[in-house]
């Protein structure tokens, strides 16, 4: 949690050297149980088992406590909120600036790298047609959801997002940037907590003021603009509170009046690429814009998906999704919305979709960007060949027939080896996307068939490697040695022999078998959903938590009331730092990578519905 820093604070010692790894530069920071050494973080690793664990407990409680104990109507009693906030006679003449990023705290590189951008009083960047466009920071800067993962707590929230924000800027210059933020999904694991305490306690973040006491708000801009944050909980219905608030707000508005609709959830792309009724999502999104704010809605902004799209309509209203302030990036090629139910079509995604199918097939080599999923893997075929043991370690492929006879007679005299079967193919069923449609079941069942065959040859060809090789057999008779019964000891194909000592190493290897071969079959099943039946988009790119192709908006309302949108893109991040401390209002470190790319605009300047095509 940051706090108003005084004037004459004294400033961090610059470290030794000028290249740093995410390990070599320890800090300590406040927390709950005092001071706690930092390191700065990687990705976080989704497929590592505790984090699957942490994720799928922090999911179901949020789910079962969070609908019953609803935070957001203790906050429409004890946190009263003006109806808005006034910008309205800001820049007088002059353009207006604000700034919004979403889906950010996750590895030091990506988050500061964006956080980096955001705090650079001007930059100057260049679009796809050549043309520089000088861009000015923020006076406010959104925060679109989901600002940390994989989930809430104060030291995730200090650790992956407030420490990054911090060294690129501790301190701005009169009038500081004031700082909004909504919730996402993973921000109200913890039931909105931490986020309350971090954005709606008027308190500094980071050379930003905070001001808002709710999780939703308004702003109203210069020129006729507003700004309309939303708290949507976990994909729930918007509270009663929470719209009389709105209604409050749109009863200020004047005719001609027009709005930027901030969501967590793009839920025009979920409508577009879900076969099912309307979600609350959808209809919550129809309400606002018909019956509370009376269609003014020009352009709609969400986090959520860690990727660049845009969607517009005839008249030019813009929906985009902006999810790349510091995530790991989902693919632009799946789910295909290329047009959308009321009729927009998508104008640009980034990055490409022949991009994003190529980084797609980086999942054939799941191992390297999440070995610790090997760990699961490793211990299924483990499960699958000790519910099916057998003595196949003299039998070579030329005596395959005669190794299946000995397996099938095992499952029938071993019930357990069926049920651990059965249980693998129920539950990859149960994991495959209902994406895949019709064909859910039948990928399901070659996912399970494929990792129960290769359960089978990676013990088989543990033990044959066991017996052959080393010489390792079992059930020996007992052999004399200096006049003492060695039980199960024996000298077999030229070596020392024990039953255990088979046992033993054939369950090792059988492990480390599964350790090595059970992510690949989990990684093609992965490349073969996403680019052939666009499935699985989420857990394709978890899996290779991608730091680069992050994204933020820039957006400008000149003196005429025109709305222009500004993409930020960054291609790669850097890995690599050097630091300046030049002072507490610049970047701590600029990049020191030769790989990392220099960030442009995604595409050339976004005009927003012009006034006079507002209804």
């Amino acid at each position: 949690m940051t706090r108003p820093e005084p004037a004459n604070a004294p400033k961090p010692s610059p470290p030794k050297t000028s290249e740093e790894s995410s390990s070599d530069r320890i800090l300590y920071v406040p927390s709950d149980r005092g001071l706690m050494p930092w390191k700065r973080a990687d990705m976080v690793r989704w497929l590592h088992p505790q984090h699957l664990i942490r994720s799928g407990l922090d999911a179901l409680v949020a789910s079962i406590f969070g609908v019953r104990a609803d935070h957001r109507l203790i906050e429409a009693v004890v946190r009263p909120q003006a109806p808005y906030f006034d910008y309205s006679d800001e820049a007088a003449g002059e353009d207006f600036w604000l700034d919004y990023v979403s889906d950010t705290g996750d590895g030091w590189n990506s988050t500061y790298a964006v956080a980096r951008l955001l705090a650079k009083p001007e930059l100057e960047l260049k679009d796809p047609n050549g043309d520089t466009h000088a861009l000015e920071r923020g006076r406010i800067l959104v925060f679109g959801g989901d600002q940390v993962y994989p989930g809430a707590s104060r030291d995730t929230y200090e650790q992956r997002l407030v420490q990054p924000y911090r060294e690129a800027m501790s301190r701005s210059p009169e009038p500081s940037p004031h700082l909004f933020a909504i919730p996402g999904n993973h921000d109200w694991y913890d039931g909105l907590s931490a986020f309350m305490r971090l954005f709606c306690a008027d308190r500094w973040f980071a050379g930003r003021r905070t001001r808002q006491s709710r999780s939703y708000f308004a702003l109203k801009l210069p020129r006729g603009w507003w700004l309309i944050g939303t708290d949507v909980q976990l994909n729930s219905d918007i509270d009663v509170p929470q719209l009389e608030y709105f209604r409050q707000t749109a009863a200020s508005m004047q005719p001609g009046d027009r709005i930027i609709l901030c969501n967590a959830e793009p839920a025009w792309i979920h409508a577009a690429t879900t076969p099912r009724p309307r979600g609350y999502m959808e209809n919550n999104l129809e309400y606002l814009q018909e019956k509370v704010f009376g269609r003014r809605i020009s352009l709609f902004l969400a986090g959520d998906l860690h990727h660049y799209k845009r969607h517009e309509d005839a008249a030019g209203r813009q929906k985009i999704t902006a999810g790349g302030g510091g995530a790991f990036m989902h693919p632009t090629h799946a789910p295909q919305a290329q047009r959308l139910r009321c009729g927009s079509e998508q104008k640009k995604c980034f990055p490409d979709e022949k991009t994003s199918r190529e980084l797609t097939r980086q999942n054939l080599m799941l191992i390297r960007h999440s070995p610790f999923f090997g760990l699961l893997t490793g211990t299924l075929y483990l499960l699958l060949a000790l519910s099916a043991y057998t003595e196949l370690g003299n039998h070579g492929l030329l005596n395959m027939h005669e190794a299946l006879r000995q397996l099938a007679a095992s499952l029938v005299n071993r019930p357990m080896s069926l049920v651990v079967g059965a249980a693998t193919l129920g539950g990859l069923v149960g994991f495959a996307d209902p994406a895949l449609g019709r064909w859910r079941v039948t990928m399901g069942l070659m996912h399970g068939l494929g990792h129960i065959v290769c359960a089978f040859l990676v013990a088989w060809g543990a033990m044959y490697f066991t017996v052959n090789t080393l010489g390792i057999c079992a059930e020996p008779p007992p052999q004399q040695l200096a006049g003492f019964i060695i039980p199960g000891a024996n000298a077999c194909a030229g070596g020392w022999t024990h039953m255990w000592a088979k046992f033993l190493l054939g369950t090792f290897l059988t492990f480390a078998g599964g350790f090595l071969v059970g992510p690949f079959v989990m990684g093609l099943y992965l490349t073969v959903s996403l680019n052939r039946f666009g499935a699985h988009s989420n857990e394709a790119f978890i899996s290779l938590a991608i730091p680069d192709w992050k994204n933020f908006l820039r957006l400008r309302i000149d003196p005429e009331g025109q709305l222009t949108v500004f993409p930020v893109g960054l291609e790669r991040v850097p890995r690599k730092w050097k630091a300046t401390y030049a002072d507490r209002s610049s970047p701590a470190y600029d990049p020191d990578d030769p790989q990392a790319t220099d960030p442009l605009l995604i595409e050339p300047p976004v005009r927003v519905m012009p006034r006079e095509q507002a209804p």
